[in-house]
């Protein structure tokens, strides 16, 4: 089983609202998950990064690759 940390959308329509979770790479984008780890919410100004840095650190020990988007994320806010 390939782990990914991921964006799921949660938002409503025209108003986007993500969480970062740990899911099965297999998954569909919006489904099952393993771990919520934090959240990020593009609309606000500054954008809201929101992330559990110890449950990210854990899964990227474990061997958890993260997405592009994601990637930037943690990229913005210093770890990894």
């Amino acid at each position: 089983m390939a782990v990914k940390l991921r964006l799921t959308r949660v938002g409503s329509k025209k108003n986007p609202i993500y969480r970062v979770v740990a899911a099965d790479s297999r998954s569909p984008r919006d489904g099952k998950f393993i771990e919520i780890v934090g959240r990020y919410n593009p609309q606000s100004d500054p954008s809201l990064i929101d992330l559990d840095e110890d449950k990210v650190r854990g899964w990227l020990e474990k061997g958890a690759q993260p997405t592009e988007s994601v990637a930037k994320l943690l990229k913005a806010q210093g770890i990894q």
